[in-house]
């Protein structure tokens, strides 16, 4: 008998970013390893991504990510099980897609009815009860970082980097604010870190069509300490070889904490303040939000002690590996194929 044929949906766009896409590939990724067949549903958005990432990627394309688009798209397609991660889908639209079919909503909100029979959550803070009347009664819940989806090349460096991670100076620095780089965060915060770590050398990644490339290129031409990564696919390594990370509190979070990378986490979405506020409590990373008032003395302030401090770096080391091991996608593979085993 053949492996399952799992749709996955997953958002991607100048406002919500390139993480749902990614960290689906992720799963994406340990399914296939364990005997799956996958393709995504994608909106050009998506699409654009997945050629960067994975362009072997078998796509249905759908005109937009909205409800209406994918479930029109989606109608008239064949497969087992189906995966959604998109934050812009209610439970009437997840059970219009599934029909019935074993269902999978990654999720960290828990602000709304999820149609879905397994629901990972891998925000540290996250609690069983925050799903209360949200998902059906059987549903099966996946909470906690050991669920992050993290790529595999991050795991598979951890020994090696938290060998060298937390101690010594700062010779290298990560900036990794979203592939989208919504607002032109990239450009104002290398800007802000350039003379403050006046020796360091700086590997900035971002996407291809981010709001911040073309100023940075400018930058870069005259400052040989910046080398700028477009869509980049050796993330693991550069985070490996960092010192210290500049980055979103987002999914990437976990990758850094993988791999013990003492990191100033910026807040730039509603969703990464429970999980920010989460990590920062356990002393696995310093935290700022981008929306504050004081934004630019919190940022600047968080910036000279990481800088100064190698205690400060090494305890944050510590505390992010203990967060996250990177195993997770492995771990929702297995449950999400078990399920579908069940129903097939």
């Amino acid at each position: 008998m053949s492996g399952p044929s799992i749709l996955i949906v997953a958002d991607a766009g100048p406002t919500v970013g390139g993480g749902h896409v990614m960290r689906s590939l992720t799963l994406a990724g340990a399914l296939t390893a364990q005997g799956a067949d996958c393709r995504f549903a994608a909106s050009p958005a998506a699409v654009a991504l997945l050629a960067s990432f994975a362009p072997e990627a078998p796509i249905v394309r759908v005109a937009s990510a909205a409800p209406q688009d994918l479930t029109q798209a989606v109608a008239g397609e064949r497969f087992d099980a189906v995966v959604f991660d998109h934050y812009g889908l209610s439970a009437s639209d997840h059970a219009a897609m599934a029909k019935g079919r074993p269902a999978l909503a990654i999720d960290d909100l828990a602000d709304r009815p999820l149609a879905a029979d397994l629901v990972v959550d891998s925000g540290p803070a996250r609690r069983a009860s925050d799903y209360d009347g949200l998902v059906p009664p059987a549903a099966r819940l996946l909470l906690g970082p050991p669920y992050a989806p993290v790529r595999p090349e991050f795991a598979a460096l951890r020994e090696a980097a938290l060998a060298r991670h937390g101690g010594g100076p700062v010779a290298r620095v990560l900036v990794s604010l979203g592939l989208t780089d919504v607002g032109g965060i990239t450009a104002q915060l290398v800007d802000k870190l350039r003379p403050k770590a006046a020796t360091a050398q700086i590997d900035v990644v971002l996407g291809a069509e981010a709001p911040s490339l073309a100023g940075l290129k400018r930058i870069a031409r005259h400052d040989p300490r910046l080398s700028l990564h477009v869509d980049s696919a050796q993330m693991a390594e550069l985070a490996a070889n960092a010192d210290l990370a500049i980055g979103a509190a987002g999914s990437s979070a976990w990758e850094r904490c993988v791999l013990g990378l003492p990191s100033l986490m910026v807040v730039l979405a509603d969703n990464q303040r429970g999980a920010a506020r989460a990590l920062a409590d356990a002393e696995a990373a310093l935290a700022v939000d981008a929306t504050a008032p004081d934004f630019d003395d919190q940022f600047d302030r968080g910036l000279a002690r990481l800088l100064r401090d190698s205690e400060l770096r090494a305890r944050l080391a510590g505390a992010g590996a203990a967060v996250c091991d990177g195993l997770g996608a492995p771990r929702v593979a297995e449950a999400f194929l078990k399920l579908i085993a069940t129903r097939r």
